[in-house]
């Protein structure tokens, strides 16, 4: 007979649901800002989320960034194109 220990910890917080701020179904014309930090295979990981939301949501419109130094901030310009131009952003690293 083998027995499982399940890891999971007993925890004082209680859980919440995450809800979206933004419904991007319900929008005209939406566009997602998709926001690599320069890790080896970022931009390709995100392509394909991109490409993924973009089957559900044909009409997703999509704008990619790279800030090119994953140790480093976004540069300022650099956020304000994504918070001037786009509904909601996406940021993530690749290995």
């Amino acid at each position: 007979m083998v027995d499982f220990h399940d890891p999971r910890a007993l925890t004082a917080v209680e859980s919440e649901p995450y809800n979206l701020s933004i419904d991007l179904k319900r929008m005209n014309d939406p566009c997602v800002a998709f926001l690599a930090n320069g890790f080896p295979d970022s931009e390709r990981f995100l392509a394909k989320i991109a490409e993924a939301m973009q089957r559900i949501l044909p009409q997703l419109g999509i704008r990619t960034f790279n800030k090119r130094d994953a140790s480093s901030p976004a540069p300022a310009a650099m956020i304000e194109e994504i918070r001037d131009g786009c509904h909601a952003a996406i940021a993530a690293y690749g290995h």
